[in-house]
């Protein structure tokens, strides 16, 4: 993974559209991604779906959607709208099925292949006196001269060790021979992932591989595979895996692992790349808010550690927060219209709205809920939480009152109207909380001048006229 081959650098996300993109899954597919713009690569988007039984258009649509959200693009392969792209398709592995019989049928006729016929119960026999005598668990090779013509596919594996130079993990070495022969296909017609994923790499010129260290144990596998074949395998990379905070492997038990979860609950695109960028690999500095460019300037996998990465919720929410509070309000209210469903506002309020929130709001999901008040007169709060810092109705009610009047009679700043109310009643407590219960209806909320320069002057005296009612 030198950079003077920068010309040369093909990389690929290979997902199984089996479930809803998983953060794992989204944190790979970011370091491929950043990897190939750092370098002037090529990221090509691969589908593999051989997996009849549980892959869907609807998961594939899903990650792809997911990626697409997160901000990642792909310059070949399967396109976030479904169609294919590039001069090395098809790009799904479900229509490249004659590509992976060919290449089975060569490792056949050259006997670095065959069919095995042994039962399910053969086989946990088998299993059970190998640990009996404390033995390896692999299959025994009674079939591997039976010249069968049925059944599943084992390679044939060698007996010697195979080393690889890991981009993250330096020098890796595997003894093939306690591997066993594996099988590498169900039958000529299905082939299994340790199998195509080694055909379609070759095929589609796949220079580096980025991937999970829970893939490292298939790595010295399709190696073995691809020197039977006659073919160079690519460059490896295995980024550390993503734990919960305990140490343990992230769950949906700890934390949401579904991109989904986190769309909708009011991330926003930029913090979830910064945050997944940050699960293993460390920038040169202390810096930790990234934009899209930063990243991309300084990725660099000499700097990605070989320890899991734990899933830090709070560092996650810091920099969504940070992220949002760097956003336009243009920017922001394209990502708040599924949010926004019910309010009727303008949008030139709205936007003032956003601007004042933004400081503030860790999650989009927060605006509609919490802010409301900014865009509905709030009705329904108790009398008496107006007079809590007042003493009595009374002193409320007279505050309320002079404060309406020169709303209503003056051309004051409101501002300076609350600060001479207050100087005149001795205390800022007793004005500005019952003017703020009466803007926003809440008990924690922005302050009244904050509220004034988002709605304005007539809707303030119509709170304030509606409080001073509440109290009478």
């Amino acid at each position: 993974m030198e950079e003077d081959s920068v010309s040369k650098i093909r990389v690929r996300m290979a997902p199984s559209p089996t479930g809803l993109l998983h953060i794992g899954t989204a944190r790979a597919a970011l370091f491929n991604w950043l990897f190939a713009r750092r370098h002037g690569g090529t990221f090509v988007m691969r589908i593999e779906d051989t997996d009849k039984e549980r892959s869907s258009a609807e998961f594939e649509s899903d990650i792809l959607k997911g990626l697409s959200w997160i901000g990642l693009d792909w310059d070949e392969g399967v396109m976030a709208d479904g169609s294919e792209q590039g001069n090395f398709g098809p790009y799904r592995q479900s229509e490249r099925l004659g590509l992976y019989k060919k290449y089975l049928e060569k490792l056949l006729a050259e006997n670095k292949a065959y069919y095995c016929s042994c039962s399910e119960a053969e086989l946990e026999e088998d299993r059970e006196n190998q640990e009996a005598k404390g033995e390896p668990i692999r299959y025994s090779g009674k079939c591997k001269n039976a010249k069968n013509h049925s059944g599943v596919i084992r390679f044939a594996m060698p007996d010697k060790k195979v080393a690889f130079q890991d981009a993250i993990r330096g020098n890796v070495e595997f003894d093939l021979s306690l591997l066993g022969d594996i099988v590498i296909a169900k039958s000529l017609d299905e082939p299994l992932y340790n199998f195509a994923v080694v055909v379609d790499d070759y095929e589609m010129k796949i220079t580096d591989v980025l991937r999970g260290e829970d893939h490292i144990s298939n790595t010295p596998k399709q190696i073995a595979i691809a020197e039977a074949l006659g073919i160079t395998a690519p460059k490896f990379a295995h980024i550390p895996l993503i734990l919960n905070t305990d140490k343990s492997k992230l769950s949906k038990r700890s934390n949401k692992v579904s991109m989904d979860e986190y769309v909708n609950a009011g991330y926003v695109p930029g913090a979830m790349m910064n945050f997944l960028a940050l699960l293993g690999w460390h920038p040169s500095g202390d810096k930790e808010f990234f934009s899209t460019q930063d990243l991309i300037n300084e990725f660099d996998l000499n700097r990605v550690q070989k320890s899991g990465a734990v899933f830090n919720l709070e560092k996650l929410n810091w920099l969504n927060r940070e992220h949002i509070k760097n956003m336009s309000s243009e920017k922001l209210l394209g990502f708040l219209k599924n949010n926004l469903a019910g309010i009727t506002a303008e949008e030139t309020l709205i936007k003032k709205a956003i601007d004042l929130a933004k400081e503030k709001i860790v999650l989009l999901s927060e605006f509609p809920k919490d802010w409301r008040y900014l865009f509905e007169a709030p009705l329904g709060y108790e009398a008496s939480l107006l007079l809590e810092k007042s003493g009595d109705a009374g002193n409320a009610k007279t505050v309320l009152e002079e404060v309406l009047a020169r709303l209503n009679q003056e051309q004051e700043d409101f501002k300076t109207i609350l600060e001479d109310i207050s100087a005149k009643v001795g205390g800022r407590s007793s004005v500005y909380w019952p003017v703020r219960v009466s803007l926003s209806g809440q008990r924690n909320s922005a302050g009244p001048i904050e509220i004034f320069s988002v709605i304005g002057k007539t809707e303030c005296a119509n709170r304030i006229d509606y409080a001073i009612k509440k109290i009478t």
